[in-house]
């Protein structure tokens, strides 16, 4: 085994229970002998070198190419031992946090995120078959955190749950114009519509998840309540009531999260309500993953709160309530890498085996990322005035339950506020449709 890498491997590792295989068959065991075993089998120098030097990139890579497999245990509790033995923070070789440390001076290179490399990023990860997400999403395909509010629920049920607690945040109540910035596949903006009469416009520069999502409100009959169009949120021109987005604030870069909140502030009235919801980190701002930034989410940045709050400050939105969740990610993950399993010989036969071992690492990682490094969820809620919500959180949980009553009996929220159940939110106001020519304007992909 080369003597670098055991160097880094044996000071690395302290707990747990691991054995590595070099290219010439020599054995070496690390830890303490606690836990799944784990045998790794590097099966060439060029790998185990690169391993040793730049393993955040080499190690993924070796284990897509097929010069790294796990014989004993599998490539989640291979990170588990490597990412308790780390904590939090990270313990890396001095040349590794040198390469890190490099990454992070190029970070802003890396996410010059205008309108056209941006719908390159998008195209390169969301523009994959929607039946490869079929494979390990819930039936809505939310591609996001779900929320548990329960540790025994389905899936499902925690993606519902996840729409619920994003409604009640919102204070939503009939017949509001909503935005969502990054509409995915289309469930949420589907949901708000069906419980709420909302008019929604969905954006999204994914031209499959445009796809899908149309699809998906023209079969409900909602497309005139619903519009997704391929647009760049900076392009929008149109004022809403409410403001969502979910999971795409990861996309915008560093580069250009004043741009974000400037363009919110200006879509968002002087009494709506926006909510954020972010994957965020708790430590210190630093670099994405080499590996997640080159094969997975080219251009993708996930920030610190201090990062975020500045942004907002200088906008002039207002932070009214801030949520983090911790470890929903985790069990999100730990429910699609099941069902992707699975589902592995699907998804080879849509794509390759390289493929499939690029997504198990992906998903394997992002779960050991939220269970032991520093990765969580932020919600954030933003008004334009202290004077729009009410002063405590209780709005909040009392909207969530009556979500689940109707979800319960079958029945959507607009049906209920006609019984008087919706008393305590704002009254209604005639319905605001998309006008014809903002429809037309909408539907020009920019």
């Amino acid at each position: 085994m080369n003597r670098l890498l055991k160097s880094v491997v044996s000071g690395l590792v302290r707990t747990g229970d691991l054995t590595v295989t070099g290219p010439k068959g020599i054995s070496v065991h690390f830890g303490d002998g606690s836990g799944q075993h784990v045998h790794v089998v590097i099966r060439s120098r060029h790998a185990e070198l690169g391993i040793a030097l730049d393993p955040s990139l080499a190690l993924p890579e070796a284990y897509m190419d097929g010069d790294l497999d796990i014989v004993e245990g599998d490539i989640f509790e291979l990170l588990r031992i490597a990412y308790q033995n780390m904590g939090p923070a990270g313990v890396e070789a001095v040349w590794a946090r040198a390469i890190e440390g490099l990454r992070y001076g190029l970070r802003r290179l890396h996410q010059m995120n205008n309108a056209a490399r941006s719908r390159a990023n998008v195209h390169s990860h969301y523009d994959l078959s929607g039946e490869l997400y079929r494979l390990f999403l819930d039936t809505d395909m939310q591609y996001s955190c779900a929320y548990f509010e329960r540790p025994d629920m389905t899936l499902e049920e925690a993606q519902d749950a996840k729409k619920r607690h994003i409604a009640a945040k919102l204070r939503m109540s009939p017949r509001l114009d909503v935005l969502d910035i990054g509409s995915g596949w289309g469930g949420l903006g589907l949901y708000l519509a069906r419980h709420f009469d909302a008019s929604v416009l969905g954006v999204t520069l994914s031209t499959e998840q445009h796809a899908v999502s149309s699809q998906r409100a023209q079969a409900e009959r909602l497309d005139n309540h619903v519009h997704f169009e391929l647009r760049d949120y900076r392009d929008l021109q149109e004022r809403f009531d409410r403001i969502v987005s979910v999971g795409m604030f990861e996309h915008v870069g560093v580069n250009h999260f004043q741009t974000f909140f400037d363009k919110a502030a200006s879509l968002l009235k002087p009494d709506g309500v926006m909510l954020l919801h972010s994957i965020g980190r708790t430590g210190r701002p630093v670099a994405t993953n080499a590996f997640i930034r080159k094969y997975i989410f080219p251009g993708g940045y996930i920030p610190a709160m201090s990062e975020i709050l500045p942004a907002v400050e200088r906008s002039g939105l207002v932070v009214t309530d801030v949520e983090v969740l911790r470890l929903h990610y985790a069990e999100t993950l730990k429910h699609w890498r099941e069902r992707f399993l699975a589902n592995r010989d699907k998804a080879k036969a849509l794509y390759d085996e390289r493929f499939c071992r690029m997504w198990e690492f992906y998903l394997a990682a992002s779960e050991a990322s939220f269970r032991w490094q520093d990765l969580v969820v932020f919600q954030i809620q933003l008004t334009k005035s202290n004077a729009v919500l009410p002063m405590t959180r209780d709005y909040i949980a009392e909207a969530e339950h009556r979500l689940r009553d109707d979800a319960e009996n079958n029945r959507p929220r607009e049906r209920s506020a006609q019984s008087g159940e919706e008393a305590d939110q704002p009254p209604k106001r005639p319905r605001s449709p998309l006008p014809a020519a903002k429809a037309s304007q909408a539907r020009t992909p920019k």
